[in-house]
């Protein structure tokens, strides 16, 4: 269940009977991770959305739009 090399850190913590102080960089660890995943997440979508803005730019150039036209004006 442990990530390797979290093993000998554990047990240090745990000889010492300072579970606090393993809860606390438990917390940190889990954090760090989500962090990390939401920031890959983040990067996910900023990349599709301009790969979609790119198609529809390209879209409206072979429907002869120019680019930043409104119909509406």
């Amino acid at each position: 269940m442990l990530p390797q090399g979290a093993e000998p850190v554990v047990r240090a913590f745990i000889e010492r009977a300072d579970i606090a102080a393993l809860a606390l960089f438990m917390w940190a660890s889990v954090t760090t991770g989500l962090l990390v995943w939401t920031l890959r997440e983040l990067a996910a979508a900023n990349r599709r959305f301009d790969a979609f803005v790119r198609e529809l730019a390209r879209f409206n150039a072979r429907a002869g739009r120019p680019h930043g036209s409104r119909e509406d004006e």
